[in-house]
């Protein structure tokens, strides 16, 4: 019995059984503590308003998974929001300024991949500093004011409905579905892990290390600013503050999935069921009138206990090479 414990412990998939046993004991628990937890109106919230946190955490998978990191999502969620705002303010139609919004966000993608993987800048400094330049420029151009009344055919990708599924929940899943395969099928994917896991073997394969570093950033931005449209959309309202501090709640579900911070080890599945946790664990907390607050406690302490995790397995990993 020890001896199949220890191997399930030991297996890739491990993160994501144990996020499936927590979100059958935390339903378990919140059903008893809530008579409003375990309705299906209750469970079609907590996916509709997990979407965006689902969006996110991919984009981050794909980044940290090459050994990256990027702190600049929320703040590229407000800033293609601002943009898509002014576009329709502008009377562009709502298609070409949802477009022109989400190019604003993987411009700073671009860049920032640009200068992480041809000059070798820190991604963390260097994301960093993109996460004070696009805030900045949201709150320069909105001079600090959210933007009201968007067409309805926006409103629509935020509130609407395909069937009896609202449109954030059906994007969701689609990028899913896409991100998976494009993780664990293509070319892409398996070189996104090679970053991770020896990016000199891959460049000594040949393979141009710098084009591929920065698609993921690009990629990631790419996420951010479809949240961004998820996000106004949904509000009525584009925000320059926005976005604030997501980036802890996409680290902590990604880290929480299974996907390795040092790199070469990523879950799409697992971010997945972690957000999931953390939107159930969050909707609990909400119904039992306890400040929300507390869920930022808990992403803490999950991307702290996941970095003293990693740096023992690379230490136990490098002893035994030795």
């Amino acid at each position: 019995m020890g001896g199949k414990l220890l191997k399930i412990a030991q297996s890739r998939h491990f993160a994501q059984i144990l996020l499936l046993l927590i979100l059958l004991v935390m339903g378990v628990v919140l059903s008893f503590l809530s008579p409003y937890f375990l309705t299906w109106s209750n469970f079609y919230n907590i996916l509709d308003q997990t979407s965006v946190d689902i969006i996110l955490a991919i984009g981050m998978v794909f980044v940290i998974a090459s050994g990256g990191i990027d702190l600049s999502i929320g703040s590229v969620l407000a800033y293609s929001g601002i943009m898509m705002a002014f576009a329709m303010k502008a009377g562009i139609p709502v298609p070409l300024a949802v477009a022109l919004g989400i190019f604003a966000g993987v411009v700073i993608g671009l860049c920032s991949g640009l200068l992480i993987s041809c000059l070798r800048l820190n991604p963390l400094v260097t994301t960093l500093g993109f996460m004070s330049i696009a805030r900045g420029l949201a709150l320069i151009l909105t001079k600090s004011s959210p933007i009201y009344g968007f067409p309805n055919a926006f409103k629509f990708i935020g509130s609407g409905r395909v069937g009896p599924v609202n449109v954030p929940i059906i994007i969701a899943l689609v990028i899913v579905i896409i991100s998976c395969i494009l993780l664990n099928k293509t070319k892409w994917g398996y070189y996104t892990l090679a970053l991770g896991g020896n990016e000199e073997a891959l460049r000594r394969a040949g393979v141009t290390t710098y084009k591929y570093r920065t698609s993921l950033y690009v990629f990631c931005s790419l996420m951010a600013a479809t949240a961004g449209m998820i996000t106004i959309a949904r509000l009525n309202s584009a925000d320059p503050l926005a976005g604030w501090m997501v980036e802890t709640d996409a680290i902590a579900a990604v880290v929480l999935g299974g996907t390795s911070l040092s790199g070469g080890r990523g879950s799409i599945v697992g971010a997945v069921l972690a957000c999931l946790v953390l939107g159930m664990l969050d909707n609990g907390l909400i119904l039992m009138a306890i400040p929300a607050y507390y869920q930022k406690l808990f992403c803490g302490l999950i991307i702290i206990i996941a970095l003293v995790a990693t740096e023992l397995r690379n230490r136990k990993e490098h002893r035994n090479f030795g």
